[in-house]
């Protein structure tokens, strides 16, 4: 769905570049994740088992293409 975005937006960035954003938005994402949970009080076990949901689905909707 949206790596033909990612491949275009990597490929104007240079893949060193896009991969330092990218691994910013990731981090970055993870602590709202982390938040969330902590204001929730998920424990840190359901929070990794969030964290890697959220992966799946980037990789399923092509964000980590």
């Amino acid at each position: 769905m949206f790596a033909p975005l990612v491949v275009l937006v990597r490929n104007r960035l240079g893949t060193p570049k896009f991969n330092q954003v990218r691994g910013q938005a990731i981090a970055l994402h993870s602590k709202v994740i982390t938040r969330f949970c902590n204001r929730v009080g998920i424990s840190s076990k359901e929070r990794q088992s969030l964290i890697r949901l959220a992966r799946d689905n980037g990789k399923r909707l092509g964000l980590l293409a």
